[in-house]
Parts: structure tokens; C-alpha cells; sequence
């Protein structure tokens, strides 16, 4: 299939330092820095890219298994909580919300929450995560 590629350059130590990070495609370029990732710093840092990546996918395969369940979605919106901590070994990604909100026609919440429940286990990034945990809040909206 395909392989995409992103790049990140980091100038300096950890604290005093910057950074720089793209995708491949040339559709994001952004700075990055200890303010950004560890503190409240203009610009991004790869928890954000990772949850907005995680975000899509799911929203993306959510979509997908909604369909092929004989579901058409008028709109999958999810949002990612990337939570970075530290402990004795360093930081790391602790756990991943994704909070979901489909328009779905004709679906039961049951049904609905099985699929989006078998999304969270397959979409590819959540599976490329298997370390953290990824916890999964998913609302159907009816209008």
C-alpha cells in the first residue's frame, strides 16, 4: 500500500532548544519546543500530530465499519485527549481519549456503540498504539 513520511529537526538541548516538525506531504509545518510539548508554548508537539492522527483514523474507519454495516453516517467527529506524564522511568503517553459524536440514520445505540467499540481495536493507529491505553467516549447525535 502506501507509506507516508513526516520529518522533525530539534536544535539545542531539551529546555533551551527548538525544533521543527513536517509531513511528508507538505500539508503541515510547525514548531516545536519543551514550552509547546511541556508547557502551555505557542506552536505544536508530537502528542498533539499523534492525537489528531489517531482522531482521523478512527473517525475514518468508524465511517468505514458504519457502512459496511449498512449504516450511511451524516458526520463522524472525534476528538483526541493525548495525556503526556512522567514517572520514575520518564515521560510518557499514558493514556489516549477519543471522544466521538456520529449522526447516524437508522441505528440503535447498541449497534452503534458495538461498532464503535470494534473501531477502537482496529483502526489502524489504535493498533499501531498498543501501549497506551485508548479509552473511547462515543455519543450518536440524532437531529
Amino acid at each position: 500500500m502506501s507509506v507516508r513520511k513526516a520529518f522533525a529537526t530539534w536544535e539545542g538541548n531539551l529546555k533551551q532548544g527548538k525544533g521543527k516538525m513536517a509531513l511528508g506531504s507538505g500539508a503541515f509545518e510547525g514548531p516545536f519546543s519543551f514550552g509547546t510539548r511541556f508547557e502551555e508554548a505557542k506552536g505544536t508537539n508530537p502528542e498533539e500530530l499523534l492525537g489528531a492522527a489517531h482522531a482521523g483514523c478512527f473517525s475514518m474507519a468508524l465511517s468505514h465499519g458504519l457502512a459496511e454495516a449498512g449504516f450511511t453516517p451524516t458526520r463522524v467527529e472525534t476528538a483526541a485527549r493525548v495525556h503526556l506524564e512522567k514517572d520514575s522511568s520518564g515521560f510518557h503517553i499514558s493514556t489516549i481519549e477519543l471522544a466521538c459524536e456520529a449522526e447516524v440514520p437508522g441505528i440503535d445505540e447498541k449497534k452503534f456503540q458495538e461498532l464503535a467499540e470494534g473501531t477502537k481495536k482496529t483502526c489502524p493507529v489504535s493498533r499501531a498504539l498498543t501501549g497506551p491505553e485508548i479509552k473511547l467516549q462515543a455519543r450518536l447525535v440524532r437531529r
